[in-house]
């Protein structure tokens, strides 16, 4: 790995680590997008990966990084090298994948944009080294085995850390968390698409703050 894409990650890595959580969010208008990210910041959690499961994603993230400066922007459900593509153009700071696409992943080492790719299972985590990525998504974090999976799987393979994914909420993520090779979980539950589809990014602030709550002190 080059050396300016190894000091990205590990800046990258350290903000993360601090915010501790990452909003997954799908959104179906962009117009929604700045005062979602608005909300955001209102709560505490100055950050958001901007799914790719709608058409709306790259607009979407083109408004949050240009009028939501403070707030760190990534691209999530990246499928193909060309929505990273887009999601680069846009301006997003990290790609976040469902699984562990080499395609996808070489394509965003070759442009220098740190991606968290998707793992499940031992052989993902060695590709991974093999690209020498300093991190990893776990996903689906919970159907896959939870944090005893999680611990089981990362014993052998020295330094890599995991971002756990998928079923994580405000219940199970202090538990995530205190595994120190976890470097920040990914959800969705504070970001629900029903409230950010009808306005209601009050109550967006109120789950963020809560969200929050939950991980202050770890």
């Amino acid at each position: 790995m080059k050396q300016e894409l190894a000091q990205t990650y590990a800046s990258m890595i350290q903000t993360l680590k601090k915010i501790k959580v990452v909003p997954v969010v799908k959104i179906e208008d962009a117009k929604q997008a700045v005062p979602l990210g608005k909300a955001l910041i209102a709560g505490g959690l100055p950050c958001a990966e901007i799914t790719f499961r709608t058409s709306a994603a790259a607009e979407a993230i083109g408004l949050l990084t240009k009028e939501v400066p403070e707030l760190l922007v990534g691209a999530g459900t990246v499928l193909t090298p060309e929505q990273a593509d887009a999601a680069k153009e846009a301006g997003a700071k990290f790609m976040v994948s469902p699984g562990f696409n080499p395609r996808v992943v070489d394509h965003c080492l070759a442009m220098d944009m740190p991606i968290f790719a998707g793992i499940n299972n031992p052989t993902g985590i060695e590709m991974a080294l093999e690209r020498e990525l300093p991190a990893v998504k776990f996903f689906p974090a919970e159907a896959s085995g939870g944090l005893a999976m999680l611990k089981a799987m990362a014993a052998p393979y020295g330094d890599i850390l995991f971002m756990p994914t998928g079923g994580v909420n405000a219940k199970n993520i202090a538990t995530y968390l205190a595994f120190p090779r976890v470097l920040a979980c990914g959800g969705s539950w504070m970001v629900p698409s029903d409230l950010i589809s009808s306005g209601e990014f009050d109550k967006i602030t109120a789950l963020t703050k809560e969200a929050v709550e939950a991980v202050s002190g770890l």
